[in-house]
C-alpha cells in the first residue's frame, strides 16, 4: 500500500490503482506501453483529450509573463478578457464573475451570496431549496444541498437545514412543481438551487427543460434566487455551451468549474446578475462578501480558461458535440428494448444507462465493481455511479473508440 490516500475510495476493499505514465487524447498509456480509453473525461474534467498543444502553449506562455498575483487590491488582462469573454456566452441576465477554485467552492460562492444578499437588503431569507439526490460537492455547504445519505452521514448534524424537493424527472414534473410552490409560500426562501437537466453523481438522472423552466418561474415569483450548477454540465457536455441554454427561463448564479481550463488546471467561476452584486455594493465594508482563496483569478488558469472556449465555440469542436450526440442516440435505440435496463437516457455527449438490479438507483450497487472491472480489462475507462453506468468522453473521441465502448457495454450486457 502507498502513502496515498485517494479520493472516494476504501482502501480496504479497492482495486490496486492503476498506474498512469502518459496520456495524449483520449488514451491513457501505463508504464507497460498498455492503452487505456478515457472515456469519463478524467471525472468529467477533459474536454478536448489529454496533451493538447494549444492549451500546453497557453500555459507556458503565460506562466512566463505572469504566473502568479494576488486577486484583492490587483487585476490582470488574463481574468478581465476571460470574465468578458464568458458572458458573452452566460445567459444574458449575468454581469459579474467571481473566480474561485473548485466546483465544490463555485456552490458554496453562490449559497453564500444568495444568503447575504437578503442579509445586506435588511429581510433576511433563509429556506434554501434543492433537488432529491442532489449532489453539489463535498465542502459543508454544498453537503447541506446534497443527498442526505451514507456519503455525509458523519456531518448531518453540521450541516444546515435545506428543503428538498422530488427532482422533474418524466412523470414527476407536478410533484415537482408543487412541492416547490408549497415550500415557497410557507416560507420566506432565499434560493433554489439546482443542477440543470442532468443530476451528476446522483446517477445522471435528467429532466426537461420544459419543467425546469417552470419551478425557476415559480422562484422569480416569489422573490427566490435561483442557482444553476452547471459544474458537470458546463462548456458543452449537454450539447450546448451550458445546460440552462435549453431553457426559457434565465437562473440568478451560474456556477462552473470542471471543463473550465480545458481540464488542466484547478479553477472556478460563480457568476450573477448586476442586481444582485449591487446588494453588495455599498460604503458600508461589513456588506463586502468576504470570501476568496490564494489563487483566486489565477493568471495561468484564466489562459488556459481563455484557449478553452476558443476551441469550445469553433465550428470543428461543435461538429464533434454533434456527432458524440448523434452516435448516442443510435446506440440508445438500439439498446432501447434491454430488459437488463431499468433505465436508458442522453443529453447531449452524455449517455446514462441503469442496470435494473432490483436495487433501484444504488450508489453502493455491488455491481458497479463487477462493470468497472470488465471495462478496465478492455481497455476502457468507465466509472460506474453504483448500477448506473455512463459514458461522458472527451470530444475528440474518434467514432472508433466510441463503438469500442458500445460494443464492451453489448458484451456485458449480454454476459450479465
Amino acid at each position: 500500500m502507498s502513502n496515498i490516500w485517494h479520493p472516494y475510495t476504501q482502501h480496504k476493499t479497492a482495486f490496486p490503482e492503476v498506474e498512469i505514465a502518459r496520456a495524449k487524447n483520449t488514451l491513457l498509456y501505463t508504464p507497460d506501453g498498455k492503452t487505456i480509453i478515457d472515456a469519463v473525461s478524467s471525472w468529467w474534467v477533459n474536454p478536448y483529450g489529454h496533451g493538447n498543444e494549444r492549451l500546453a502553449k497557453a500555459i507556458y506562455e503565460q506562466i512566463l509573463h505572469l504566473d502568479q498575483i494576488i486577486f484583492a487590491g490587483f487585476t490582470h488582462q488574463p481574468a478581465i478578457q476571460l470574465a468578458e469573454r464568458l458572458l458573452t456566452i452566460l445567459p444574458s441576465n449575468q454581469q459579474k464573475i467571481f473566480f474561485s477554485d473548485n466546483g465544490s467552492t463555485a456552490v458554496e460562492v453562490a449559497m453564500k451570496m444568495a444568503i447575504q444578499y437578503f442579509f445586506n437588503l435588511g429581510k433576511p431569507q433563509c429556506t434554501l431549496i434543492a433537488f432529491e439526490g442532489a449532489y453539489h460537492g463535498d465542502t459543508f455547504g454544498a453537503m447541506a444541498a446534497g443527498e442526505r445519505g451514507k456519503f455525509f452521514a458523519p456531518f448531518e448534524s453540521y450541516t444546515f437545514s435545506v428543503k428538498i424537493i422530488p427532482a422533474p424527472t418524466p412523470g414527476k414534473e407536478l410533484e415537482s412543481e408543487t412541492a416547490l410552490e408549497k415550500i415557497l409560500q410557507e416560507n420566506a426562501s432565499c434560493c433554489f438551487l439546482f443542477e440543470p437537466l442532468v443530476q451528476g453523481a446522483g446517477g445522471m438522472i435528467m429532466h426537461s427543460p420544459e419543467a425546469l423552466d417552470r419551478l425557476i418561474a415559480l422562484c422569480k415569483s416569489h422573490d427566490a434566487l435561483t442557482i444553476a450548477d452547471e459544474v458537470m454540465t458546463g462548456f458543452g457536455r449537454t450539447g450546448k455551451n451550458f445546460a440552462c441554454d435549453y431553457l426559457e427561463q434565465q437562473p440568478d448564479l451560474v456556477c462552473m468549474s470542471k471543463c473550465l481550463t480545458g481540464g488542466i488546471l484547478p479553477m472556478s467561476i460563480t457568476s450573477c446578475t448586476a442586481e444582485l452584486f449591487d446588494a453588495f455594493y455599498s460604503d458600508d465594508k461589513a456588506k463586502t462578501l468576504f470570501h476568496g482563496h490564494s489563487y483566486t483569478g489565477n493568471p495561468v488558469g484564466c489562459a488556459a480558461a481563455l484557449t478553452s472556449i476558443e476551441m469550445l465555440l469553433e465550428p470543428e469542436m461543435q461538429a464533434n458535440l454533434a456527432r458524440i450526440a448523434e452516435n448516442n442516440s443510435l446506440f440508445a435505440a438500439k439498446i432501447a428494448e434491454n430488459r437488463k435496463l431499468s433505465r436508458i437516457q442522453f443529453r447531449g455527449t452524455i449517455l446514462a444507462l441503469e442496470i435494473a438490479s432490483g436495487e433501484g438507483n444504488n450508489y453502493f450497487s455491488s455491481i458497479r465493481d463487477k462493470m468497472y472491472d470488465h471495462f478496465l480489462q478492455r481497455g476502457i475507462l468507465l466509472r460506474p455511479l453504483g448500477n448506473v453506468l455512463y459514458i461522458m468522453p472527451p470530444y475528440c473521441i474518434t467514432d472508433a473508440e466510441l463503438n469500442t465502448v458500445y460494443n464492451a457495454i453489448l458484451e456485458f450486457l449480454e454476459a450479465g
